[in-house]
């Protein structure tokens, strides 16, 4: 039998659907699976509306050597993207595909808020409030300073001005 039901709580689409249709303004979005939905969304409205917690966007330019610069942090990306040098962009990088490591950015932790099976961390990456979801356990403090990497296979670059994936 085939269903539809409409709700605007993406949790319970994400679990009861087999295809989700992503409407804003009476205009769909994109339609796909609950995980097509989530690994690749078209543009940021579907990015944002996907997931708990939401992805962080990073607002930066495109560099030459192929990272995003964000507020003088260089971001990484992996594989060719269709942004030239200056490009302006919003890096996508959700909160579970932060990990911690000597080589990532500084951030300076704002709040912690554990919850048993893992603990959601608000850092503060210059000017930019970045969230971070960890599985394992760490004994996180605010005003500490952690170092986070992305998982680069991971990262969404949408275009700035139309908010489409590029």
């Amino acid at each position: 039998t085939t269903t539809i039901y409409v709700t605007h709580d993406q949790i319970e689409a994400m679990t009861m659907a087999d295809r989700i249709v992503v409407m804003h303004d009476g205009i769909i979005e994109q339609i796909g699976t609950p995980l097509e939905l989530y690994d690749s969304p078209r543009n940021l409205f579907v990015a944002g509306f996907i997931g708990s917690p939401a992805m962080n966007f990073l607002k930066g330019a495109a560099k030459s050597d192929g990272s995003i610069d964000v507020g003088g942090t260089r971001l990484p990306v992996a594989g060719k993207h269709s942004v030239s040098d200056g490009q302006n962009v919003v890096y996508g990088i959700r909160p579970e595909h932060l990990e911690l490591a000597q080589d990532g950015f500084p951030a300076k932790i704002a709040v912690v808020e554990p919850t048993g099976s893992e603990t959601m961390v608000v850092v503060r990456m210059g000017e930019e409030e970045v969230v971070a979801l960890f599985r394992e356990r760490h004994q996180f403090a605010p005003g500490q300073t952690v170092h986070l990497r992305p998982r680069v296979e991971q990262v969404h670059l949408f275009d700035s001005q139309s908010g489409q994936r590029v």
